[in-house]
């Protein structure tokens, strides 16, 4: 089992003082209790310090001169600052916020130092004529080993260790209703004995309540806030989806109205529906060559805000799936100078607080809440998931009604305790990790790129023209590939990576195919991709044809409140007639259900929306393309596709939206 390697930056400008200091601080380390490896490392100038915190994911923690000079050259003694402990202090935060920091002062100008610090991360301050070598290691190594604490995990393990006979749920009571059984024991023995030992119920106090917790949970949630730089932190087992939900339900009372993208999560819409949100639907840009849907220009979002000045909130994802960043401050800054919060889907994001490539994330850049699917890019398990709180006005209370109403009162504990091992890992080797992903990311697309077959889309290539000035990012870890002069359609070539080369992709539009590196990719993967991709390029097959996804029509009028025309019975029309041709009888009409292609996964008709021929056209066509397309909401009466729409006499009964 690899052991961890943890070490601590001494900075210090006098050479004799800075050997002594790490000379006696390893001294410390060897003689006492060390289980994280650390070991200090020192330099004498604030430029060093930098670099150093830059190319090494092992450092952990930093001590810092309370100045820092360097003496003039040609036989002068007098003095130069390099650079004030709070300037430093305040770049060392901004590159990696997850670094403790400690001051070395003289005790003459400890107020001075400690006043000049004080709004600043700064986690202790230590005398430097006391030369209290093993002290000093002492609360370093508290300090890591705080940070390295998992109190839910720790406790699940000590309770499964303790092994306590079971006369609770759930029903395997341990595993021990499989582990003999002669028809189930495969099951049993692929997962393992500790899958079941650890699923547990809220039976077991000393595992605290997910619902209402007081106890390892509620630990476990402080640190995680901290770690990802919010107020509060939330860990939830239904997937983003059910977060989504819930803080709607929180921000948005019946009728309120709601600011969204529509090429947000269908999480998104569902929540609409449930909080009786009255949701202002905003296009988003579109780049129709590779059929990749973007940010919402910028000038629609100020332009929603200013005309929508009674919008209890806004919703935006970032990244989107493709990885295409907003700028996000300036958006955030015009909602909150009109009363407006702000919620930002973060689902591909969890990990960008974690280096200074990915940053500034939602809540660094004002958001009031940001929902993670810490599964979809750090170690966790599937449906695990956090939100988390900037909210100067949360109301917890009513937070906690939402949540309870939409958890599970027997939640998953391994969930859980995966946040928390995710947490650990992400705060205390993610810089490292993510480094290493960036490094492999470059690496890829480099490969790619020389099949002379493939081409790895770039920002500019990715983005649409509506957006080309709104200071759009990309994230480098989702690559899209376009795949159109290789000679297979795009479901042959994802069939013939999986069957031939045992690869599996994230995504794919007609054209492209997205990739999804994690921290959790490594370079042997990368070149069997590379490997794979060289090969098919070599077959020298002709280009073909391929079909181009229509784009989806732009949002047209809603003429009643989402939950109200979902609530209704309705009634079902089919989109084609007796003679196979549009049924032209479904313009105008309004729909009741949320109709959604798969891809792109945008709905092209949400509970309350008119139904227009362009719609309809689509939606036709869409069903007629030899392309494979999932479409959420059609309903086939035997093989007649057909929408529910509402009734001349339920629309008689329902209140028209004013605008």
């Amino acid at each position: 089992m690899k052991k961890p390697i943890s070490r601590i930056l001494i900075i210090n400008d006098e050479k004799l003082i800075l050997k002594e200091f790490i000379k006696g601080l390893n001294a410390a380390a060897k003689s006492m209790e060390n289980p994280f490896g650390i070991s200090f490392i020192g330099v004498t100038t604030a430029h060093e310090a930098l670099q150093s915190i830059e190319e090494d994911g092992d450092i952990q923690a930093v001590v810092v001169d309370d100045r820092l000079y360097t003496l003039k050259s040609e036989g002068k003694r007098s003095h130069d600052l390099q650079m004030s402990a709070l300037s430093l202090v305040q770049k060392i935060t901004r590159f990696r916020p997850e670094l403790n920091i400690y001051i070395l002062i003289a005790q003459e100008q400890a107020d001075e130092v400690v006043d000049a610090l004080f709004s600043e991360t700064v986690d202790g301050y230590f005398y430097r004529e006391e030369r209290d070598y093993r002290g000093i290691y002492r609360i370093l190594n508290a300090q890591l080993q705080d940070k390295a604490r998992t109190p839910f995990y720790d406790q699940l393990k000590h309770y499964v260790l303790m092994a306590k006979d079971s006369w609770h749920t759930p029903g395997h009571s341990s595993g021990d209703s499989l582990r003999d059984s002669p028809w189930v024991n495969d099951f049993y023995e692929f997962f393992g004995e500790h899958v079941f030992r650890a699923d547990l119920s809220v039976s077991v106090p000393m595992l605290d309540s997910l619902m209402e917790p007081t106890g390892v949970i509620a630990e476990a949630q402080k640190i995680a806030a901290k770690a990802f730089g919010a107020r509060r932190t939330f860990f939830a087992t239904n997937g983003t989806s059910t977060a989504n939900k819930v803080i709607f339900q929180t921000l948005l009372a019946p009728g309120e109205k709601l600011l969204l993208d529509r090429n947000c999560h269908k999480s998104v819409h569902h929540g609409v529906v449930l909080s009786g949100a009255h949701p202002v639907y905003l296009d988003s840009s579109v780049n129709k060559k590779f059929s990749v849907y973007g940010p919402v220009p910028k000038q629609t979002l100020l332009n929603a805000i200013k005309e929508h000045p009674d919008a209890k909130a806004l919703i935006l994802t970032n990244c989107t799936y493709d990885g295409l960043r907003y700028d996000l401050a300036p958006i955030i800054q015009a909602a909150h100078a009109s009363g407006i919060k702000v919620i930002i889907d973060e689902a591909w994001y969890g990990f960008a607080r974690f280096h200074p490539a990915f940053r500034p994330t939602a809540m660094e850049a004002g958001a009031d809440y940001a929902t993670q699917s810490t599964h979809k890019v750090l170690s966790a398990f599937s449906q695990s998931s956090m939100i988390h709180v900037n909210d100067a006005d949360f109301n917890e209370h009513l937070f906690r009604e939402n949540f309870n109403m939409h958890t599970s009162t027997s939640p998953q504990y391994s969930m859980i305790a995966s946040l928390d091992i995710a947490r650990k890992q992400i705060m205390l080797e993610g810089y490292k990790l993510l480094a290493r992903t960036l490094e492999l990311t470059t690496e890829l697309r480099m490969q790619i790129n020389s099949t002379g077959v493939f081409q790895v889309l770039e920002l500019a290539d990715l983005l649409p023209d509506e957006v080309k000035h709104d200071n759009i990012q990309l994230d480098p870890t989702k690559v899209t590939v376009d795949i159109s002069r290789c000679g297979f359609t795009v479901e042959e070539l994802i069939q013939e990576l999986f069957e031939r080369y045992n690869i599996q992709v994230e995504k794919s539009t007609f054209n492209t195919l997205t990739l999804l590196l994690t921290i959790g990719t490594t370079r042997s993967k990368v070149s069997r991709l590379y490997d794979a991709l060289m090969r098919i390029s070599r077959e020298g097959r002709a280009p073909r044809r391929l079909y181009m996804t229509p784009e989806i029509p732009r949002f047209t009028e809603l003429k009643y409140l989402p939950r109200d025309a979902f609530y209704c019975g309705g009634e079902l029309m089919p989109l084609l007639d007796e003679q196979d041709k549009i049924n032209t009888s479904l313009d105008g009409r309004v729909c009741a259900d949320q109709i959604t292609p798969y891809p792109p996964g945008i709905p092209v008709l949400v509970p309350g929306q008119t139904i227009t021929q362009e719609v309809i056209s689509y939606l036709v066509g869409m069903l007629r393309s030899q392309k494979h397309v999932e479409a959420h909401g059609i309903v086939h009466d035997g093989y007649l596709p057909c929408l529910r729409l509402l009734t001349v006499a339920e629309e008689k009964n329902l209140k028209k939206l004013v605008i």
